[in-house]
């Protein structure tokens, strides 16, 4: 019964419609409204912001619908009607080389790269183990530092389906400790998606939500970065708990292997220490010198070529200028998905007319249905509804990136339309996407470390029902609070 049960979410996962199959229905769909909905447009207000600029917002009571509707063709034309066969095209060119597709494209693949030359040095696969080896006399020590280390590779460069090996790698070691493999996805899978889910700087999720919002990258971060506190606290303090009640005497444990323990050479260290400077580069720069997406994405770059040289010099995995520009060309492949979604998502934009407020779009039509429905709640229940819509979501479209195209371009506006601030609206996306990360089956990192593990989906999700629940339940304690507290 349990073997049905567990191929049953895997076929559920596997017959959903793919990611790019949704995003088509989504631009159909949208095709036909243009012949249903007579676009509208607003106009827009100056107002002082709290540090002496001048931010000019949309008016909500300047809407109004155009005379005639403005329906999309198949082909555009010379009338400037947006075509439906025109819109993939369209939508991944669209934008700069600051912001929208075009640059957002360019550090996902630029950032992929850097970190396909990081991992392919095996310097933080080796730094993991030898981690594992020194605090193996003290378990509770070892699963606490362990959830921080995951924790911080989902915040810091969304470590998603490079799990899989460390999973892998960690059951037998467990086992010999006497902790079951739930223990091991707490301290890998649920350890990256709270850091995924509360990140400051991921380039994957919050800093693509905030370039399409129009947002300052890293703006809000030292908020952020207190929630990641409090998230990863209470993420251990469960896991913790959670291993000790689980925890079989040591010794007798069903699954025992030996464990290599490899040393750290000074290329290790020079990969790892190029990684945290990298990481405080990035921070000074977006704070003190107005770093944006064309100079982060550099940054990434200049940390693929120095730890490619330090892989050279130093034969880590027997690296090769070959085999680091290999490196470089799967980690940008694989992120070709996820910048294929965003180009069709902007694509879906373009169906509707565009972003802009001022000119006739059935964007701002709907953005107006959306505000009315909204409209008299307190902002912090609409805060609260957006952190659950998202949530919802991310059962249909679970890449990061991917929602964040689709979803931030209405969003953002939603939320100047009623009187939620953007950053709050980016919040709101980044936990409901990460933490549900956590149980939904059309997840493919899921899937896929619940299948290195051998634990079934079912028995995953019974496991962690109280804990996602109270994780949820934090993120609307911190959604609802940012809300009452102005976060901007």
């Amino acid at each position: 019964m349990s073997d049905k049960k567990q191929r049953s979410a895997e076929a559920l996962s596997a017959r959903f419609p793919d990611t790019y199959l949704l995003v088509a229905m989504v631009g159909l769909l949208v095709f036909v409204l243009t012949f249903l909905i007579t676009p509208g447009q607003f106009e827009l207000e100056t107002t002082a912001g709290s540090n002496g600029t001048v931010k000019q917002l949309v008016d909500p009571e300047t809407f109004a619908f155009t005379d005639q509707p403005r329906s999309a063709a198949l082909f555009s034309n010379e009338e400037q009607r947006p075509g439906l066969l025109n819109a993939l095209y369209e939508g991944l060119v669209s934008g700069s080389r600051s912001g929208g597709a075009v640059g957002i494209i360019a550090l996902l693949l630029l950032t992929g790269g850097a970190f396909g030359i990081v991992m392919a040095t095996g310097s933080i696969d080796r730094g993991l183990r030898r981690l594992i080896s020194s605090e193996a006399h003290d378990a509770r020590l070892l699963l606490a530092a362990l959830f921080l280390v995951f924790s911080l590779g989902g915040a810091v460069f969304g470590m998603g389906e490079e799990l899989v090996p460390f999973v892998l790698m960690l059951v037998p070691v467990m086992a010999r400790l006497g902790y079951d493999r739930v223990t091991v996805l707490l301290v890998t899978l649920a350890a990256t998606q709270i850091g995924f889910a509360t990140s400051w700087m991921n380039p994957f999720s919050v800093a693509v939500a905030q370039g399409i919002a129009g947002l300052p990258l890293l703006s809000g971060m030292e908020f952020r970065i207190a929630m990641w506190a409090v998230f990863t606290l209470f993420g251990i303090a469960f896991t913790s708990w959670y291993a000790q009640r689980h925890r079989a005497p040591v010794g007798e444990p069903g699954d025992v292997a030996s464990f290599d323990t490899p040393s750290l050479g000074p290329g290790d260290w020079l990969v790892l220490l190029a990684l945290a400077a990298t990481v405080a580069w990035i921070v000074w720069g977006v704070v003190f010198s107005g770093y944006y997406l064309p100079e982060i994405a550099t940054q990434f770059v200049a940390l693929g070529i120095a730890c490619a040289l330090i892989g050279r010099v130093f034969s880590l995995n027997g690296m090769t200028g070959n085999s680091a520009t290999e490196a470089f060309r799967q980690g940008a492949q694989a992120m070709v998905p996820a910048a294929l979604i965003i180009g069709f998502a902007r694509g879906i934009v373009y169906l509707m007319g565009g972003d802009d407020p001022t000119q006739p779009s059935l964007l701002n039509s709907l953005l107006f249905f959306g505000s009315e429905s909204l409209a008299g709640l307190p902002a912090w229940l609409a805060s609260w509804l957006m952190l659950m819509g998202q949530g919802t979501f991310n059962f249909f479209v679970t890449s990061g990136s991917g929602q964040a195209a689709l979803t931030m371009p209405i969003m953002a506006p939603l939320s100047d339309l009623i009187g939620v601030t953007r950053q709050i609206a980016v919040l709101a996306f980044q936990l409901g996407d990460g933490l549900t990360n956590l149980v939904v089956p059309t997840s493919a990192v899921l899937m896929a470390c619940l299948g290195a593990a051998k634990v079934e989906w079912l028995t995953w999700v019974r496991a962690i029902a109280v804990f996602f629940l109270a994780l949820m339940a934090l993120a609307s304690l911190f959604v609802i609070g940012a809300s009452l507290l102005g976060f901007s």
